[in-house]
């Protein structure tokens, strides 16, 4: 059966930006990017995002690590995530994706937030989604 996997990502999310304008202006190389806002007319207003992501972890999920991972990244760069939240109007979010295992046998992992990451969420003011799923349906 499939163990546990996770990763944890930080996104700024918004509306009729470019993302590669957020890359240049943090200086940070994202994971991912959609665009489709940059081209979006006013009249159907469409989401674009600049998101950083830490690799997938399997077995030993601990979020705890992952997300402490990601804001050690993203934590120098504090004050201009500030300035291009403010200036381009962007909704900041750190999240975790999990698929976690049914094997009776897997340690379910730890979900939490240290200190740490929840005092730079607060300074920023992201909010927090954590996604779950099975790794298969019985």
């Amino acid at each position: 059966m499939a163990s546990n996997k996770a990763r944890a990502y930080f996104a700024l999310s918004g509306y009729h930006f470019n993302p590669d304008n957020i890359t240049q202006l943090l200086g940070i190389e994202p994971t991912t990017v959609d665009a489709s806002g940059a081209r979006s007319g006013l009249d159907k207003p469409v989401i674009s995002s600049w998101e950083l992501s830490t690799e997938t972890m399997t077995d030993d999920v601990d979020v705890y690590e992952l997300t402490n991972e990601l804001i050690k990244q993203i934590e120098p760069a504090r004050e201009k995530i500030l300035e291009v939240i403010k200036s381009h109007n962007l909704s900041p979010r750190i999240g975790v994706v999990m698929v976690l295992s049914v094997d009776k046998n897997e340690t379910a992992p730890d979900v939490g937030f240290g200190a740490r990451t929840i005092r730079f969420l607060a300074d920023i003011g992201a909010f927090i989604n954590v996604d779950y799923q099975l790794s298969e349906r019985l």
